[in-house]
């Protein structure tokens, strides 16, 4: 389990606070199995293929599964609601970058905005895109996890963008917790952002970023998207239609 483990619960969005949490031991019992100090039971390596959605035979062979493409999707049609429009992939990764880097320069460097933060902004974004619209801007793929929604793959692209040169990622310290932040160092293509899609960026960061990531974790929990998926499961964009207060933003008529 040295490095497999670890490696999984990067590439899945979660930190070890979140996946001990998750399998209701201590971080430090999470790290001795990381390090492999510590071999981990056959009820928690079945915990952890249920929520990382892996063979458990991969925890326990010391063997990474097969890579999956990231999970960054599109779709343009408006169709019947019934329709599972979330589920055609496409490979939008440019577009992605775009929008982090142009959230980074907006409010990177606010003391509050870490990693979590980010996490919630994107989140947003994206599931308010698709409620007002009823199209993906950047559809993600999201997780649901103990303290809000996690975006898939996340730490691939970032590990992506450092390589190219595009971000820089710290690890620095807001109120004695460790957080990690994004420095951005290109500038955004806007090109590849439409009109519509700024300003809808825009708004949600006016309105998110200075929230901590304890605020907009427990915000994230009354979002109908998060309640009524299950633990460590991808949460459908076609719930956001059955929000209401406080998260809701679609004015919706009565007939």
């Amino acid at each position: 389990m040295t490095n497999i483990l670890k490696c999984i619960r990067e590439d899945k969005g979660y930190s070890q606070e979140e996946l001990a949490k998750e399998l209701n031991i201590t971080r430090q019992t999470l790290i001795k199995y990381e390090n492999g100090e510590n071999k981990p039971s056959v009820e928690i390596i079945k915990k952890i293929s249920k929520i990382f959605d892996i063979d458990y035979e991969y925890l326990i062979d010391n063997k990474k599964p097969p890579k999956t493409s990231y999970n960054i999707i599109k779709s343009d049609k408006k169709q019947e609601k019934i329709d599972i429009r979330i589920n055609i992939p496409q490979e939008n990764i440019d577009k992605f970058k775009q929008v982090l880097l142009y959230i980074l320069k907006k409010v990177g460097a606010k003391p509050n905005v870490g990693k979590t933060v980010i996490y919630k902004i994107l989140y947003f974004i994206d599931f308010d895109y698709y409620e007002l619209y009823e199209k993906q801007l950047m559809g993600l793929k999201y997780i649901k996890n103990t303290f809000g929604p996690t975006p898939v793959d996340f730490d691939c692209i970032i590990q992506e963008m450092e390589k190219s040169g595009e971000l820089e990622e710290i690890k620095t310290k807001f109120f004695n917790k460790d957080q990690t932040k994004y420095l951005p160092i290109k500038e955004p293509d806007l090109s590849l952002i439409s009109a519509q899609e700024l300003e809808h960026i825009n708004i949600e960061i006016g309105r998110l970023s200075d929230k901590t990531a304890t605020e907009l974790s427990e915000f994230s929990h009354k979002d109908i998207p998060w309640i009524g998926t299950e633990m460590g499961e991808v949460m459908e964009y076609e719930a956001v239609f059955y929000r209401n207060e406080p998260t809701s933003l679609r004015i919706y008529n009565d007939d």
